[in-house]
């Protein structure tokens, strides 16, 4: 059972990622937009991250969910560095030096459970406390990365179907 959960997992990965890079290619590659689903980099720079990998090459995404994507298509190359927008400030921070909150009661950037990351753990405390009703995690990156591809399936899902709605309205 959990093999088959695991293939599912990983099919619906390289499914959203194929959806991903058409959806951005309708952007015009204009560099301003997350590569696999086109959302505005600097209209979430309090989510972006930019990862560096050992061939040289880079990616930048809207959000962990995003990131995460990549992360499994360039399964052959090892990132050599990982950087995401501060939840409060949207500088970028080293996501595996990041005090990341997991907010189970409120959506996030391409997802329904929030990953936000923070440059002070103080300042994450206090989030969880003021924003997240009881149902926020402090968590490391490890950790935040594996939520993302737990969430991965549904979140696709969530996402197919807001894209249909938005189609149907003519948007």
């Amino acid at each position: 059972m959990k093999n088959k959960s695991l293939i599912l997992i990983i099919v619906s990965i390289f499914v959203a990622a194929m959806f991903g890079m058409a959806v951005a290619g309708m952007h015009g590659g204009d560099g301003k937009g997350c590569k696999y689903c086109g959302m505005d980099l600097e209209k979430f720079a309090n989510t972006a991250m930019m990862i560096k990998y050992d061939d040289g090459s880079m990616s930048e995404t809207c959000s962990l969910h995003c990131a995460a994507i990549d992360l499994a298509v360039h399964i052959g190359s090892a990132p050599e560095s990982i950087m995401v927008g501060d939840y409060l400030s949207k500088k970028k921070i080293d996501a595996e030096k990041a005090y990341w909150v997991i907010d189970s009661n409120n959506p996030g950037v391409m997802t329904s459970r929030a990953k936000w990351a923070f440059d002070d753990k103080g300042k994450a405390a206090n989030f969880i406390d003021t924003n997240c009703a009881g149902a926020g995690k402090l968590v490391g990156f490890e950790e935040a990365l594996k939520a993302a591809y737990e969430d991965m399936y549904a979140d696709t899902q969530m996402i197919r179907k807001k894209r249909k709605m938005m189609h149907m309205k003519g948007m």
